[in-house]
C-alpha cells in the first residue's frame, strides 16, 4: 500500500479547487501516477489540473478500449494522450504473474521516419523513468520499444525477431510490409493499440489509403479488435477522419464505434497579416524588400527563437542568405536553413539546434511543418500565404510549443494577389474554420498491391480478400465492376499483355475436390479462391510495393542542334504543355515535346506562359477560394455602402496591419471606379474578362474563378478543349491560385460565357477526360500508377529501375493499355487526375451552379486589365521574364487603369 499512499499525499499537495481530472489520475497505476505528478505538477494551476485538455478526454477513452480521433493542435500533450494509457495497461499487466509476451501489443505508425525517431526518444522519457522507479522498488519490468522503417539494417530487424519490442514505432510503407513477412507477422497477431499520428497528412493521399487497408488486414489478422487511436493538429470534417481511422466490420455496414476529441482551439493565437508597403505596385522593389528584412530582423531580435516558413526551398536558402548579408547578428552559429534537398546530416543538426533553442532564426519551406518538438520557438513567420487555413495553423502552431503559451504568427504578404487571401485566411483561422481533407477512394493501384500481398499469404477465399478491403473507408463504394476490372489485371487476362512483359500476379479459381489437381483441405469445395502467381512473388511484392512516386530531372535540348540547355523537374513538366513558353536561364523555350527523361524545346522570344517557381508552391485550397469570393462580396456591399472610409474602418478589426487596410481599400476602390463592382467574382458571379492586345496580336480571357489552382488547371482544360473545338485555333493556357488564361489569335473570337453556361455538368468528367489524351500529365501519371500497380518493376532480381528508366517502359506500354477495355491501371490514372489533381467534383458543382442560376456568368470587356486581373495578365505579359520586368508590367497596368478613372472623373465633372 505504499505505493498508493505516497501518490494520495504527491496529489494532496495540489489545492483540490485547481484540479477537475483527479478521476482522470486514478485510472493510472500508482506508480505511473507518481512518474506523472513529478513530470508535470508544475503545470498544474494552467491546466486546471493534471492534464491538458486532450489528455484528459482521450485517456479514459483509450483505458476503456474506445477507438478515438485526438484533434488538437501542436504542444498539447497530443502524443502522450495516446500513449498514456497503453504505457500504463502495459506495465499493468507486465506487473503480473502472466507478464508480457515476446510480441507487439502497440503499433504506432507516423508519416515521416524523422517523426517517428522523435515519438520514439519521447517514449524513452516515460518507460524510462517508470521502470526506474520500479527498480527501486525491487521490480524488474521492461516495456520494450523500437523503430522500424526502411532505414532500419537487417541486423535490427533479425534482433526485433529475438527480442521483440512491446511499442513498435513505424511507417505505412513498413507496416504493408511486416504484414507479409512470414515471421513478424505472427508477433502482429497479439497488436491491441494502433496510434496513426498527423492523420490529416496522411489521409488526402495515397499512403493514407494504403494505411486504411494494412489496418483492416491487421484487424483480420489480430486475435482481438486493436483500438485505434488518431492524432491530428488541424482537420476538418472531423467526423470523415475518424471514420477513415476506424473503418467498418462489415462491407457496406456502419462504421466501427469511435469518440473524438476535438481540443483543436485550446490556445491562444496572436496572428496578423504585414504589408511592407501601403502600395506594392509603385513603391520600388529594393524599398519593398529592405521594409520585410528591417521588419524581419525586428521581430526576430524581440524573440527568443523564430522559424521562417517561405513556400519553396529557394525562397528558404534566399531568406537566410539575406538576413546574413544585411546585418551583422547573423552567422552559421545562430542561424540555418532546413528543406527537403539538404542533406540528412544537415537536417538533423539544424533540428538538434532546434530543440536546444541555440538557434535564433531558422528558414524553411515545408519539412519542419509537422513532428519534432522544439519547445523554445516563440515566434513563426510565414513569408506569402500558405495556400491554405489548415497549413497556416500547422506551420504557426510550431510556436509557443507549450500549452498556455500564445501562439504567434506572423504573415508577410509581398504581392497584391495574396494580400486577401491572406487577410481571409486569418480572419478564417481566428473563427475556427479549417479547409476539408478530402481522401481518394477507390483506388485501383493500391488495391492492386493490397491485393496480390493477400494472395501471397494465401491461397484464401476471395470474399475475404474482397470484404477485407471494402472494410477500409477509401473502399467504402467499392463495387463489382471494379472489382472484376481489378482482377482482370491483376490475372492477366487481356490478350498481349505477357508479350508486354506483363504477367500475371494471382490466380482466381474455385476448389477442387478432394481428389482435383488443386485442393486445399480448409476450404469447401466449389469456394472460389485466391492465390499468387509466380515463385518470385514476395520478393516483387516486399521490394516494390509503397505509394511515393519516384520522381526525376529531364535533360532539356534544343530539336536545332541538340544542345543541352539545363535541366527541368519532372513535376515542373506536368504543367507544360506542347506551344507553352517558359524561361530557363534567362533564356526563353517553346516546350515541343518529351521522351523519356529528355525534353526537346525550341528557342523563342515568345511571352512565357508557365512561372518557374510553379510546380513547387501549394495549390491554394478549394474552401478557402469560396472563403475568398464570400469575403469579396461583403467587401463590395461595404465599399458601395459607406466608401473607402468605411472599409477602412471594416478591415481594421481584422487582423491586418494599417498598411495591408489601406492596399486591399485602394486595389478594389481602383477595380470598382475602372470596371464597375460586375467585375469583381463573388459566391454567385464568375467573371469573365476579355482584353484585345494588339500589340501581341492576341485576344486574352482572364476567367477569375477563384476556387484554387487544382479547379483552375481543370476548368482551364475543359474551356480550352472547347474553345479549340469551336475557333479550330491553337489555345494557349496559363494557370493561377484566382484564375486562368485562355488566350487566342486576335482574329478568332469565342463567347466564352456562352460555352461555360452550355456545359451539363454531366459532360464535365467525359470532356475532361477527352482533353487529357496525348499529354504529358497523363504520361506521367500512367507511369507512377504502372509502377504502383506492379505492372512496371522498380527492382527485380537485384535490378533498381531509375524514374527514367520506368517513364520509357510507360510511354511503350501506355498505348496498348489504352485500346485494353476498362483497363484497371488506365482507369485510375483517369480517376486519380480527375478527382484528386483537378478537382472534377468541385468543376461539376460550380458548373450546376451556374445551369441552376445560383451562379451568374459576367463578361467585360476592359482596354486594359483591371487591377484584379494584373496577376493573371502578367503571367502572359511577352516582356516578363526576371522579377524587375514584372514590376514595370504592373505599373505600366496600373497607370493605365488610373489614366481611365482620371479620365472618368473629368467626364463626371463635366456633366
Amino acid at each position: 500500500m505504499g505505493d498508493a499512499d505516497g501518490i494520495a499525499s504527491d496529489v494532496d499537495e495540489f489545492d483540490r479547487r485547481e484540479v477537475d481530472d483527479a478521476d482522470v489520475l486514478e485510472l493510472l497505476e500508482p506508480v505511473v501516477q507518481e512518474w506523472w505528478v513529478e513530470q508535470f505538477g508544475e503545470f498544474v494551476p494552467q491546466n486546471g489540473g493534471f492534464f491538458t485538455p486532450p489528455q484528459k478526454e482521450a485517456i479514459p477513452l483509450i483505458h476503456e478500449g474506445e477507438n478515438a480521433l485526438v484533434a488538437s493542435p501542436t504542444g498539447s500533450g497530443k502524443t502522450l494522450s495516446g500513449y498514456c494509457s497503453i504505457i500504463n495497461e502495459l506495465f499493468r499487466r507486465d506487473r503480473t504473474e502472466e507478464g508480457l509476451e515476446n510480441s507487439v501489443y502497440c503499433l504506432y505508425v507516423s508519416p515521416l521516419k524523422s517523426l517517428a525517431n522523435d515519438i520514439h526518444r519521447n517514449l524513452e522519457v516515460p518507460l524510462e523513468g517508470i521502470t526506474e522507479k520500479l527498480a527501486d522498488r525491487g521490480e524488474d519490468v521492461e516495456i520494450r520499444h523500437a523503430i522500424r522503417h526502411g532505414d532500419t539494417d537487417d541486423s535490427e530487424r533479425q534482433a526485433m525477431l529475438t527480442e521483440t519490442p512491446h511499442i513498435l514505432n513505424t511507417t505505412p510503407e513498413t507496416l504493408a510490409i511486416l504484414l507479409n513477412s512470414p515471421k513478424f507477422r505472427e508477433k502482429l497477431r497479439t497488436v491491441e493499440y494502433v496510434i496513426v499520428d498527423e492523420i490529416h497528412s496522411l489521409a488526402e493521399n495515397k499512403r493514407g489509403t494504403h494505411l486504411a487497408v494494412s489496418l483492416e488486414r491487421l484487424e483480420a489478422l489480430a486475435d482481438g479488435s486493436p483500438t485505434r487511436i488518431g492524432c491530428s493538429a488541424t482537420v476538418e470534417p472531423l467526423d470523415a477522419m475518424a471514420k477513415f481511422l476506424v473503418g467498418r466490420a462489415e462491407p457496406g455496414g456502419e462504421p466501427r464505434e469511435y469518440e473524438l476529441v476535438d481540443t483543436r482551439f485550446v490556445r491562444e493565437f496572436d496572428m496578423e497579416l504585414t504589408c511592407p508597403a501601403d502600395d506594392l505596385i509603385d513603391t520600388p522593389a529594393d524599398v519593398v524588400n529592405d521594409r520585410f528584412y528591417r521588419q524581419l530582423h525586428d521581430l526576430v531580435g524581440d524573440h527568443t527563437n523564430t522559424l521562417v516558413f517561405t513556400n519553396t526551398r529557394s525562397g528558404a536558402e534566399r531568406v537566410l542568405h539575406n538576413l546574413r548579408e544585411r546585418f551583422d547578428a547573423y552567422d552559421e552559429d545562430n542561424s540555418g536553413c532546413h528543406h527537403g534537398s539538404l542533406a540528412k546530416e544537415k537536417r538533423q543538426a539544424i533540428e538538434e539546434d532546434l530543440k536546444r533553442g541555440e538557434l535564433d532564426v531558422v528558414t524553411t519551406s515545408t519539412s519542419l511543418e509537422l513532428g519534432i518538438d522544439m519547445p523554445y520557438i516563440d515566434l513563426v513567420v510565414q513569408v506569402g500565404s500558405p495556400k491554405s487555413v489548415a497549413a497556416l495553423l500547422q506551420r504557426v502552431g510550431r510556436a509557443g510549443h507549450q500549452l498556455g503559451e500564445t501562439v504567434t504568427g506572423r504573415v508577410f504578404a509581398l504581392d497584391r494577389d495574396e494580400l486577401i487571401e491572406c487577410a481571409v485566411m486569418l480572419t478564417k483561422a481566428e473563427e475556427g474554420f479549417v479547409d476539408r481533407v478530402f481522401v481518394p477512394e477507390n483506388a485501383q493501384d493500391v488495391a492492386a498491391q493490397h491485393v496480390y500481398g493477400m494472395a501471397i499469404n494465401g491461397p484464401r477465399p476471395e470474399a475475404d480478400i474482397r470484404n477485407i478491403l471494402e472494410r477500409a473507408y477509401p473502399y467504402r463504394e467499392y463495387g463489382n465492376e471494379e472489382w472484376e476490372q481489378l482482377c482482370r489485371y491483376l490475372t492477366a487476362d487481356y490478350e498481349g499483355m505477357e508479350a508486354k512483359n506483363v504477367y500475371a500476379k494471382i490466380w482466381r479459381d474455385t476448389n477442387d475436390a478432394p481428389d482435383g489437381e488443386y485442393h486445399y483441405d480448409e476450404f469447401d469445395v466449389g469456394e472460389p479462391l485466391i492465390g499468387k502467381r509466380g515463385r518470385l512473388a514476395r520478393v516483387i511484392y516486399m521490394t516494390n510495393i509503397g505509394t511515393i512516386p519516384d520522381s526525376f530531372t529531364c535533360d532539356v535540348f534544343t530539336r536545332t542542334g541538340d544542345e543541352w540547355v539545363g535541366q527541368l523537374d519532372e513535376e515542373y513538366l506536368d504543367t507544360l504543355e506542347g506551344g507553352d513558353v517558359f524561361v530557363l536561364g534567362g533564356d526563353r523555350f517553346e516546350y515541343r515535346y518529351r521522351r523519356g527523361s529528355k525534353v526537346y524545346v525550341d528557342r523563342t522570344a515568345a511571352r512565357p506562359t508557365v512561372p518557374s517557381w510553379f510546380s513547387e508552391r501549394l495549390p491554394l485550397s478549394y474552401d478557402l477560394g469560396r472563403e475568398i469570393l464570400a469575403f469579396q462580396r461583403e467587401l463590395l456591399e461595404r465599399l458601395a455602402r459607406g466608401g473607402r472610409s468605411e472599409l477602412r474602418v471594416w478591415l481594421r478589426e481584422l487582423p491586418l496591419d494599417e498598411h495591408s487596410v489601406r492596399a486591399i481599400t485602394r486595389m478594389f476602390d481602383e477595380q470598382v471606379r475602372y470596371a464597375g463592382s460586375e467585375s469583381v467574382s463573388t459566391h454567385s458571379r464568375l467573371v469573365i474578362e476579355e482584353e484585345l492586345d494588339h500589340d501581341e496580336y492576341e485576344r486574352h480571357y482572364y476567367v477569375h474563378s477563384n476556387y484554387g489552382r487544382r479547379f483552375n488547371d481543370g476548368l482551364s482544360r475543359l474551356l480550352a478543349y472547347r474553345c479549340a473545338q469551336e475557333a479550330n485555333a491553337n489555345v494557349k493556357v496559363a494557370v493561377a491560385d484566382h484564375g486562368f488564361t485562355l488566350s487566342l489569335p486576335l482574329n478568332r473570337k469565342v463567347d466564352l460565357a456562352g460555352i461555360l453556361e452550355s456545359i451539363e455538368p454531366a459532360e464535365v468528367r467525359a470532356d475532361l477526360r477527352a482533353s487529357l489524351d496525348g499529354t504529358d500529365l497523363l504520361q506521367r501519371y500512367f507511369r507512377i500508377n504502372a509502377t504502383r500497380s506492379l505492372m512496371i518493376l522498380k527492382r527485380y532480381k537485384g535490378y533498381e529501375k531509375s524514374a527514367s528508366e520506368q517513364q520509357v517502359n510507360s510511354e511503350m506500354l501506355l498505348g496498348f493499355a489504352e485500346d485494353l477495355e476498362a483497363f484497371a491501371v488506365i482507369e485510375e490514372t483517369y480517376r486519380e487526375i480527375l478527382e484528386d489533381k483537378l478537382n472534377v467534383a468541385g468543376i461539376e458543382d460550380v458548373v450546376a451552379g451556374i445551369q441552376s442560376g445560383e451562379i451568374r456568368v459576367a463578361s467585360t470587356r476592359v482596354d486594359s486589365p483591371t487591377p484584379k486581373a494584373f496577376g493573371l495578365a502578367t503571367l502572359m505579359a511577352s516582356d516578363v521574364v526576371l522579377a524587375e520586368d514584372e514590376s514595370a508590367v504592373l505599373q505600366e497596368f496600373h497607370q493605365r487603369v488610373l489614366d481611365e478613372i482620371e479620365g472618368q472623373d473629368r467626364e463626371k465633372s463635366r456633366t
